[in-house]
């Protein structure tokens, strides 16, 4: 009968310990949040590089189990805390924009330089959320990293949180990278609600042949530049203008390749996995979390708006032949390429022959460049 007793209690010891007996309602909702991105990455092809590895690091981060047992990323000496730390740390963003560096052609901005203009009116968005953010009790820093996710750039959402905002840093990571699968779906009605038929088919000129000088001279430049400007953005843009010259040198091609290839997607499934896990029911299902999703929903809608209207006002001083088609405006945000491809798809919904996705990659890289200057001069004030 002793023998029995034990058997029982050992069985009933076991069950405390499964996902069943701890389980919340929390994480009920948390799982359901995961297999939704899995779903939209898989089945709509929303950004399935994010939201896969963001969607199945939900699923991970929300299997419940007992507090101690050093599972959970927020437990210390757990393996997911160790790969965590990559953004605890802020060491992804940089690695992810070295890759980024080394895949972008930055030629559509050195041939047409005015184009940079619309990608730093696209983060009147980031400026608009951090105002909107301190009116509604977050702290100063705070209110900057949330802010941040107008930019549509995940990983200098992350770093910027990382520095200023640690504990809201998985509602704003989760956040930023949400609204960048959903460039198509919130840009799309926006363009076509500010731009008339006549502005849709402006025709711009082809841009100029870059020589592989200016291309190579170009992230020189842009480093010393933006760097003496904004000291504090010196991890992300250094990496972004260390990367593309890797690429445009011409005598480091296999680096380039490794940057742009296996190094960016290796740390892209590492940052997914660990972000996804950070939302675990017990400190991600917040009030605050519910009010960083929606002030990252409004500032990305107001850095499209942005940019669209900027487009439209500097039309007025450009004669005929130089006009700028303002469907390329939504591409000042940094989500590269999609927002580009966003141009591209709506101007050839009006005209089939008007290929916009050369001319929005200018903007759209300069948002790149744009958003780490904003994060840079919010680190540099809040820090």
């Amino acid at each position: 009968m002793d023998f029995l007793n034990t058997i029982l209690e050992n069985i009933q010891h076991f069950l405390t310990f499964t996902g069943f007996a701890n389980a919340t309602p929390g994480h009920v909702i948390m799982i359901a949040v995961g297999l939704l991105f899995i779903y939209l990455g898989i089945a709509k092809k929303w950004e399935p590089m994010l939201l896969i590895p963001i969607g199945f690091g939900i699923l991970v981060g929300n299997i419940p189990f007992t507090p101690g047992l050093q599972l959970g990323i927020y437990e210390e000496g757990s393996v997911l805390s160790y790969l965590y730390l990559g953004v605890v740390k802020g060491f992804y963003p940089p690695l992810i924009f070295l890759g980024i560096g080394a895949m972008t052609d930055f030629s559509t901005l050195i041939s047409n330089p005015k184009l940079i203009l619309i990608g730093a009116a696209a983060q009147f968005g980031i400026f608009g959320a951090y105002i909107s953010a301190t009116a509604l009790g977050f702290s100063a820093a705070e209110a900057g990293a949330i802010g941040i996710i107008g930019g549509a750039d995940g990983p200098t959402a992350i770093f910027l949180s990382s520095k200023l905002a640690p504990d809201l840093m998985g509602a704003i990571a989760v956040s930023a990278y949400s609204y960048m699968a959903l460039v198509p779906v919130i840009q799309q009605p926006i363009m076509k609600l500010l731009t008339t038929k006549k502005e849709r088919l402006i025709r711009m000129k082809p841009p100029r042949t870059v020589t592989q000088t200016e291309k190579i001279i170009f992230p020189v430049i842009g480093l010393l530049l933006t760097t003496f400007l904004v000291p504090s953005g010196l991890p992300l843009l250094g990496m972004l203008f260390f990367g593309n010259l890797l690429k445009e040198s011409g005598v480091t091609r296999r680096l380039a390749n490794t940057a742009s290839n296996s190094l960016i997607d290796i740390v892209t499934i590492l940052l997914g996995l660990t972000v996804g896990a950070s939302t675990q029911a017990t400190s991600f299902l917040t009030t605050n979390s519910v009010l960083i999703f929606c002030l990252g929903a409004a500032s990305f809608v107001v850095a499209t708006f942005s940019g669209i209207l900027f487009v439209k006002f500097f039309n007025l001083f450009l004669n005929k032949d130089n006009k700028i088609n303002p469907l390329i405006g939504n591409a000042g945000v940094s989500a590269v390429p999609d927002a580009a491809r966003v141009s591209q798809e709506v101007g050839l919904h009006y005209d089939k022959t008007n290929h916009l996705l050369m001319h929005a990659m200018g903007p759209n890289v300069a948002g790149v460049i744009g958003s780490a200057v904003a994060a840079g001069l919010l680190l540099g004030f809040l820090g």
